[in-house]
C-alpha cells in the first residue's frame, strides 16, 4: 500500500518510523518545508511531493497521514477525499469540516480515522476494563500539566499550534484526554470549570483549569489542567468503595488497591514502555503504533469499528467549547 504523510515535523516524522515497520507500505512525504523534506529523504530514504495532487498524479496513492497543524485539517482531509484516499488524522481540537468530510467519506466508501492515542495505552485501556466493570459508584480526581514551554524544547511554543488560542495547550489535553475519561465513566451530563492565567507565558489564554465533571453514569470527577507545572505531571486517583486504582501516566505506575490484603499491588506493562528521549516520560510510542495498525485494520476490514471517530469527537469538542467560554 502507498501513503502519503502529509507535514513532516515531529509528530509527521514519527508516524513514518512507526508505520514503516509494515513492510508492505510504500511512503511518501508532502511539506512545504524544503529542509523537512530533505531530512527525511535522508533519515528514511522518502521521496517527497510538494502538493497532493502531484502525488497521486505521480503514484497510485491509498491513503493518506495528516499530521499538520491542527486548523489545517478540514481542507486537507477533503482534499485526500476528494482525490479517493482513506485518511488518517492526528487530532483535530477544532470542528471545522466535521459534518462534510463524515458525509465525505461515505460516500467516496474511505475510511476516515481520527487520533486519539490515550484510547490505546494499555493503562488506560485496563482502567476502563476494571472502571466499566466496577460495581459501585465511582469518583475520580486527575491532573494533567506541563509547562508550555517545554513541550517542544527544540522550538518556541509561539511557532506551532499551541501558542494560538484556538488550539492551544489546554484544549489539547483536554482534547487527548475527555476521550478516555468519557469512555471509562460515560457520556458527560454536567460540567462546570473555573479558570485563569497564571504565569507570564507570552500567550493570550487562560493556562489552567479546574473543571468538575458529572457523567450520566453518576460518576463524578475533578479534572485539573494546566500548561503551568514545571515537573510534568499526569496523575489519576479513581476511588470507589469496590475499587480504588492511581496512575502516575507512565507503564509502570498503575495500581490498584487490593482491598482485602489493604496494599497497593502493580499491574505492569513492561512492553508498553518504549520512549524517544525529549518527551516528557509519560508520552510513550506503543499507543501511536498500536492506532496506526487499527487504522491499517479498518481498511482491510470494514467492519472493524475504531476506539474513536469524527462523531464521538464532536461530542468532546462541544463540551470543550463550553468549558472554555
Amino acid at each position: 500500500m502507498k501513503i502519503i504523510v502529509i507535514g513532516l515535523g515531529s509528530m509527521g516524522k514519527r508516524r513514518i518510523r512507526l508505520i514503516s515497520e509494515h513492510k508492505d507500505v510504500e511512503l511518501y512525504g508532502i511539506d512545504s518545508q524544503e529542509s523537512r523534506c530533505a531530512e527525511v529523504k535522508e533519515k528514511f530514504g522518502i521521496e517527497c511531493y510538494t502538493s497532493i495532487d502531484e502525488a497521486c498524479k505521480a503514484q497510485p496513492i491509498e491513503a493518506a497521514i495528516i499530521s499538520t497543524s491542527p486548523l489545517s485539517h478540514a481542507a486537507i482531509i477533503k482534499e485526500c477525499l476528494s482525490h479517493n484516499l482513506h485518511v488518517f488524522t492526528e487530532i483535530n481540537l477544532v470542528q471545522d469540516g466535521y459534518d462534510e468530510n463524515i458525509a465525505l467519506a461515505k460516500e467516496k466508501g474511505k475510511v476516515l480515522f481520527l487520533s486519539s492515542t490515550f484510547l490505546y495505552r494499555k493503562e488506560t485501556q485496563t482502567i476502563i476494563e476494571k472502571v466499566r466493570a466496577a460495581k459501585c459508584p465511582l469518583n475520580y480526581i486527575y491532573h494533567v500539566g506541563q509547562y508550555l514551554p517545554d513541550w517542544h524544547p527544540w522550538e518556541s511554543y509561539n511557532n506551532y499550534f499551541i501558542g494560538n488560542p484556538k488550539t492551544n495547550g489546554c484544549r489539547e489535553i483536554m482534547a487527548i484526554d475527555l476521550p478516555w475519561i468519557v469512555s471509562a465513566f460515560g457520556p458527560i451530563k454536567k460540567v462546570y470549570a473555573v479558570k485563569s492565567k497564571n504565569t507570564e507565558l507570552n500567550i493570550s489564554y487562560n493556562d489552567n483549569y479546574l473543571i468538575t465533571l458529572e457523567h450520566e453514569s453518576g460518576a463524578k470527577g475533578v479534572f485539573a489542567v494546566d500548561v503551568v507545572a514545571r515537573k510534568p505531571y499526569r496523575h489519576i486517583d479513581v476511588f470507589g468503595e469496590q475499587l480504588q486504582l492511581s496512575w502516575n501516566g507512565t507503564a509502570d505506575s498503575l495500581y490498584e488497591y487490593n482491598i482485602e490484603e489493604k496494599k497497593d499491588e502493580n499491574i505492569s506493562f513492561s512492553d508498553a514502555s518504549e520512549h524517544v528521549e525529549g518527551y516528557a516520560a509519560f508520552i510513550t510510542e506503543n499507543p501511536y503504533r498500536e492506532e496506526l495498525n487499527s487504522f491499517l485494520k479498518q481498511i482491510a476490514d470494514p467492519t472493524y469499528v475504531p476506539a474513536w471517530n469524527f462523531e464521538k469527537d464532536k461530542v468532546v469538542l462541544n463540551i470543550i467549547d463550553k468549558i472554555e467560554t
